[in-house]
């Protein structure tokens, strides 16, 4: 196997089972796909990997919760689109944030991650609430995004427990395991 093969195959797996680890039941928001979309957007060299892969498995492990969970096959949801539009922009926050992976670079990037899916998804649940808790004034807004805070503190300690997790392994293990380091042309 060569050294792109190896590595590739060995960040898809990570990829896949940081996506599957939502499978085991946690606390509310406390996952790692947050964390899975920056290493995505971290290590992979295509961009189009580094997007296409991380909402793949978000995909796949979505199929799985609602058949496995849920017992009924659902593709899509009425936040889908706001939940894979923040989780395609936190891949890209781990494409301009992490091209140099170190602990204050990854711990910022954690809390952007964070911010960025709590504002986006508040804002989507706001928007498309189907049983009018928010109402549709600033009002309504400001309560959605109050009552959101319980979650937004499972999502950052989610995102960073992960992170720290997931970006330290794959760090010591390319460092004792030369052939999983990029190819530098």
């Amino acid at each position: 196997m060569n050294k792109i093969t190896l590595r590739y195959s060995i960040l898809i797996a990570a990829i896949l089972g940081m996506a599957m680890l939502r499978l085991i039941p946690h606390y509310p928001n406390i996952t790692p796909i947050g964390a899975m979309a920056l290493f995505g957007g971290a290590y992979f060299s295509k961009k189009w990997q580094a997007f296409l892969i991380p909402l793949g498995a978000l995909f796949i492990s979505d199929i799985a919760i609602n058949f496995i969970v849920y017992q009924k096959f659902v593709l899509f949801h009425s936040m889908w689109l706001g939940v894979y539009g923040s989780f395609a922009l936190i891949v890209g926050l781990g494409v301009i944030i992490l091209k140099k992976i170190n602990a204050k670079n990854v711990i910022f990037a954690s809390l952007s991650a964070s911010l960025l899916f709590y504002i986006i998804s508040n804002f989507g649940v706001w928007v498309v609430d189907p049983i009018n808790m928010y109402p549709n004034t600033g009002t309504g807004l400001f309560a959605c995004y109050i009552a959101g805070l319980p979650y937004l503190l499972g999502t950052i300690f989610g995102d960073f427990f992960y992170s720290a997790v997931f970006f330290t392994a794959f760090e010591l293990v390319q460092s004792r395991f030369l052939v999983l380091k990029p190819i530098k042309i």
